[in-house]
């Protein structure tokens, strides 16, 4: 049987230059091949595979023909104890122990200091009337994820906060450990931050667990041999969830931003929704799941730009999909941006269209994974739910914003999308108030 269509590109490197530089590389290239092609990048042959057929195979294999796999430069970063390599009945029984941080009644408990949060950058902002709204939003993010995760207020003006930018830039880049790489700084970064999280867990475990962040949650949290995680794997898995709760909620926060405010009509429904709620009162879970056009406006926002655009396997078994061999030892990518950009499943992808996920719309299994999918499905996400609702519905209520003229709204996509000029903005407090 023969190998899918496509070019391995140079010795060593492959195409590894052009994925990194070139936002369309993947779909100028199914233009070329097909819905799967062949490629090489980071040091490995890969097979790019998108559409809901590819998405169902891939991540529903998981153990059968594929593992996960990260490119170099994340692994090492991330750490050997992340829950992300972790493979087989670790990685599940890891995966349980974690789950105990995001189950709904721990997530009930983080909405008033959230909305607190919140509240505090909305006023922030109102007082600088124009902004460049993508590295607020890392703050606010990375703000709201440290709080929640190790019980600290304001993280990002800790020196957490610096080592992380630090540490996240160089998480998908070319695995080069010189002076001055993004790679080698982002290393330098990691040991930082484990060295702040080692005296915050210690700090913790001799006092008494308040149970309101996650970290609480998982130093007294034991898996079903009654066995608690080590000081090790506490900083790895903590460093992988800082990561999870704000590189990709940046994201799609600054995409939603951005899509209502070349959105008017959309807009406007959103804030016909929440006329139906009392300005005045704190918001709570029960509000939030009434807000259904608002779910459907954030759905399309995760469709049109997902923060993550694909998941990595190893095929650790031969097999076959649409006709082509896929070689043990290889790579796969399984593309959630171009599942989401298949005409089939989304008539007019490019559009902008939140009426196609409304209830009588329902997608096919598989077509719709901003999150992942299978057994390995993003651990955080009704945490993001909940974070970019609450976001959504205080920021819509009671503030209105204007791109500014002259800017470069073309997305970067590596590692995570945001506008190049980073979404610069006029904000004011809305002058229809209910």
């Amino acid at each position: 049987m023969a190998l899918p269509p496509g070019s391995l590109g140079l010795p060593l490197i492959g195409d590894t230059l052009n994925f990194l530089q070139d936002s369309q590389f993947a779909k100028k290239r199914h233009q070329q091949y097909g819905p799967i092609f062949k490629t090489s990048i980071f040091g490995q042959p890969t097979v790019f595979m998108r559409g809901q057929e590819a998405s169902l195979f891939v991540l529903s294999n998981e153990n059968q023909y594929f593992v996960a796999s990260f490119p170099a430069s994340t692994k090492a970063l991330l750490g050997p104890l992340s829950l992300t390599v972790q493979t087989g009945a670790n990685h599940q029984n890891r995966r349980k122990l974690l789950y105990q941080a995001f189950q709904p009644r721990a997530l009930v408990g983080y909405i008033g200091a959230m909305e607190n949060i919140t509240q505090r950058y909305l006023e922030k902002w109102e007082k600088m009337e124009t902004l460049t709204w993508y590295p607020e939003l890392r703050n606010y993010t990375f703000d709201v994820a440290s709080k929640f995760l190790v019980g600290i207020d304001n993280g990002s003006e800790t020196v957490l906060g610096h080592n992380f930018e630090t540490f996240a830039e160089g998480l998908f880049s070319i695995p080069w450990d010189l002076p001055f790489t993004k790679f080698s700084k982002a290393k330098n970064g990691r040991k930082l931050l484990l060295v702040e999280l080692e005296k915050i867990i210690r700090d913790r475990q001799q006092g008494t667990p308040s149970g309101k962040d996650a970290l609480s949650l998982l130093i007294s949290a034991r898996d079903d041999e009654g066995n608690s995680l080590s000081l090790e794997e506490l900083k790895d898995q903590v460093l992988l969830l800082l990561f999870g709760g704000h590189e990709t909620l940046t994201s799609a926060l600054t995409s939603f931003c951005l899509l209502l405010a070349q959105n008017p009509d959309v807009m406007a429904k959103v804030r016909a929704e929440q006329q139906q709620f009392p300005a005045t009162e704190p918001l709570t879970l029960e509000q939030l799941k009434q807000m259904t056009y608002l779910e459907q406006v954030l759905r399309e926002v995760l469709r049109l730009v997902p923060p993550v655009a694909g998941v990595f396997r190893t095929v650790i078994n031969a097999c076959e999909f649409g006709g082509y061999e896929i070689p043990k030892g290889w790579s796969v990518l399984s593309e959630i941006t171009q599942t989401h950009q298949d005409s089939q499943l989304y008539p007019e992808p490019e559009r902008f269209d939140p009426d196609r996920f409304s209830s009588e719309r329902v997608p096919k299994p598989f077509s719709y994974v901003p999150f992942g999918g299978g057994l390995r499905e993003c651990l955080g996400k009704e945490f993001a739910r909940l974070e970019m609702k609450l976001f959504a519905a205080k920021i819509v209520r009671e503030y209105e914003w204007d791109l500014l003229p002259d800017q470069d709204l073309n997305l970067i996509t590596i590692p995570i999308p945001h506008p190049r000029d980073g979404l610069r903005v006029k904000f004011r407090r809305t002058t229809i108030n209910n």
